[in-house]
């Protein structure tokens, strides 16, 4: 099997080439060697500023990148933008394991981000790290998705607890931490409903299932992850802000990675929302969902030459 940075290499492949791309449009000729270049080169500055823009980086965090690039002084202007991203992306707080069992983590996001198939992987991964897990389906009243989550934990080995459709979510949930804590259950991953963070109604269930979990296990939730679809771009940081104000996002789970050129929005969160990336999707099978690693993320867009 491939390594993880081989992995996301190839998941960020798109955004880099687009990168590159941008450069090489905006330049017009293969780069200069860096020995040759002065320490601050006002074409590739612009240049580059286009790339981080089209890779959707956004304005405001582009913006601080090129300050702090123009400030530095040290190496090439592709190692000084790599340090400054690096340093973006990693100066953000993330929330530890909780010193008793069981860490409760509550899986959020709008329908179509792929957020329960990123529940079954994560399972998956805290299994194969050697946590025992449990999930729970807090989504009753989709029956379709309470079955999908049934063969993703088969998969990942792990138990579920369901409830009959239409049950209220608050009390799903408490049941599974309670349940959780009898079995001796280090994790328990929690699949909300999608939801529009447009609907009031749906954002305040949420807010109920923190409250009532709670009672189960002391500073439950531990985590709120957030699942955003990488291709929607920045329209990611709307949806972003919305579930920051009305959920507690803690921590953001970036799907379909590798179906986009706009790789460039895990900046943009860490630099505007001030939320780390925790995990990333890379493909769809189960052992696609790595652990966020800033540097090997500026790595991969990095690694080949411009």
């Amino acid at each position: 099997m491939a390594s993880l940075f081989d992995r996301l290499k190839a998941g960020l492949a798109k955004t880099a080439q687009q990168i590159r791309d941008r450069l090489s449009e905006a330049t017009g000729t293969t780069p200069a060697p860096a020995a040759t270049r002065t320490s601050v080169d006002i074409d590739r500055i612009e240049a580059m500023e286009d790339a981080l823009i089209a890779a959707d980086v956004g304005l405001p965090a582009t913006e601080k990148i090129l300050q702090l690039v123009r400030a530095e002084t040290n190496g090439s202007m592709r190692d000084r933008v790599g340090r400054v991203i690096k340093r973006l992306l990693t100066d953000v707080p993330v929330t530890p394991m909780a010193p008793t069992s069981p860490h409760v983590v509550l899986v959020v996001g709008v329908n179509g981000t792929g957020k329960t198939t990123t529940v079954g992987k994560l399972a998956h991964y805290y299994r194969t790290s050697g946590r025992s897990v449990m999930v729970c389906a807090a989504d009753t009243f989709r029956a379709a998705a309470v079955e999908q989550l049934a063969v993703w934990t088969q998969r990942a080995g792990v138990d579920l607890i369901r409830a009959q459709s239409g049950a209220d979510p608050a009390a799903v949930t408490f049941d599974a931490v309670t349940a959780a804590k009898a079995r001796g259950r280090e994790i328990v991953i929690v699949d909300t409903a999608g939801r529009l963070h447009t609907r009031a109604n749906l954002m305040a269930e949420l807010d109920k299932i923190r409250r009532v979990v709670s009672r189960a296990a002391e500073g439950a939730p531990h985590e709120t992850l957030l699942v955003l679809d990488a291709t929607v771009g920045q329209n990611g940081l709307v949806q972003a802000r919305e579930f920051l104000s009305a959920s507690g996002v803690t921590g953001i789970v970036l799907t379909k990675l590798d179906g986009t050129a706009k790789g460039g929005i895990a900046i943009a969160i860490a630099f505007e929302l001030r939320l780390p990336i925790r995990y990333v999707g890379v493909g769809e099978g189960i052992e696609d969902l790595l652990p966020f690693d800033a540097e090997a993320y500026v790595d991969a867009l990095f690694t080949d030459k411009w």
